[in-house]
């Protein structure tokens, strides 16, 4: 089996597209909404867009305010990135290949904002009055997230047949011994 097959070449298409939408809405957010100067903008009863600079990772752990302690992060979190791709690449099962490339596209969305921004840009705010179950996040984070639960379900709740060697013959029912 090669190491482009087609389920795998699937997986970086999603994880492209993930990236693309992340950065394309951070634009949008940043540059027509002007969403860093305006700070705040009411959308729903339980939904805002808010301005906020992640200087660490998930949900602000590991915040790194230092010159080196962000290129530590960035290092971090692209050796993450290189580890998930070839994890991505190990996989057969297109259930898996999915869940790595959602985690894989928010990864790399974050490391571009990294590069640019020398932290990651955070903007959607769910909220009830105010209880915020989530910190102010991005669709890389909504996607790293998605694909981490997809990834646990899978493990827990799905139980697949294993591959079946060609060639080999398989018979239904208890095993008998000849003697």
């Amino acid at each position: 089996m090669g190491l482009f097959t087609p389920k795998r070449v699937q997986g970086l298409i999603i994880a492209a597209v993930v990236m693309i939408v992340d950065q394309f809405v951070k634009w949008f957010v940043l540059a027509v909404l002007e969403l860093r100067h305006v700070g705040v903008v009411d959308l729903l009863p339980f939904f805002d867009l808010r301005y906020a600079e992640n200087r660490g990772i998930s949900y602000g752990l590991l915040t790194a305010d230092s010159l080196e302690g962000r290129i530590g992060l960035f290092l971090l979190t692209g050796i993450i990135a290189l580890g998930v791709l070839i994890w991505m690449f190990r996989e057969n099962k297109m259930g898996d290949i999915l869940a790595l490339a959602l985690v894989l596209g928010g990864a790399l969305g974050n490391i571009i904002d990294r590069v640019r921004f020398t932290y990651v840009v955070d903007y959607a705010d769910f909220h009830l009055g105010t209880w915020r179950p989530f910190a102010v996040f991005n669709v890389a984070d909504a996607a790293i997230s998605a694909g981490v639960v997809l990834l646990l379900a899978r493990s827990l709740f799905i139980r697949e047949k294993p591959l079946r060697d060609e060639g080999k013959d398989y018979q239904a029912g208890p095993a008998t011994e000849n003697k």
